[in-house]
């Protein structure tokens, strides 16, 4: 039995009495480990596209120019509209009540569909050719009905017609399609 140094107890010791030996580290990385090693910084994995990659992000510029169309379109139609039925209204009431409620619901659309086609909504490319069909049903009664009109109305369907044009461009579908 060895020889102890001090008296025994029943306290148990809370601290070792002597350095335990030390053992050798398991080496956990590929970075040598040692006094004389240097760590350096190691770089983040970056991530890797996969499967197909996306086409680049559409460009508003058509959307604009669709909307731009619609909003003079709209506005040429109401004018045209509001000048018919104030000036028609003692002669054919009938005729002014269909052109005012075609000129109401070629607004809607086409409000509507600028709206959602401005917040890239599929469904406004379409609400914008319906409110442009109307539009020049106005105008295609306007024509039928003989109307005494200024020389520069008979240019106004060509706003209609080009707002049809730029909602159909493939651009334009694009940017729709860019959402949600």
């Amino acid at each position: 039995m060895p020889a102890q140094s001090e008296p025994q107890t029943s306290i148990i010791r809370r601290h070792p009495t002597g350095e335990f030996p030390a053992a050798a580290e398991p080496q956990t990385s590929y970075i040598a480990a040692g006094e004389d090693s240097q760590t350096s910084y190691i770089p983040r994995a970056k991530p890797v596209t996969v499967g197909v990659p996306r086409a680049a992000r559409a460009k508003p510029s058509a959307a604009i120019a669709t909307a731009i169309a619609c909003i003079l379109s709209g506005w040429a139609t109401a004018v045209i509209a509001t000048d018919l039925i104030t000036g028609w209204w003692r002669s054919d009431r009938l005729f002014c009540v269909a052109i005012g409620f075609l000129t109401a619901v070629s607004s809607a659309a086409l409000i509507s569909g600028l709206i959602a086609l401005l917040l890239r909504r599929r469904m406004g490319r379409l609400l914008i050719v319906v409110g442009a069909i109307v539009a020049l049903l106005i105008f295609a009664g306007l024509f039928v009905a003989g109307a005494k009109l200024a020389p520069v109305v008979y240019l106004i369907p060509v706003l209609p017609v080009a707002s049809i044009l730029l909602a159909f461009l493939p651009a334009t579908r694009r940017w729709a399609r860019g959402g949600s």
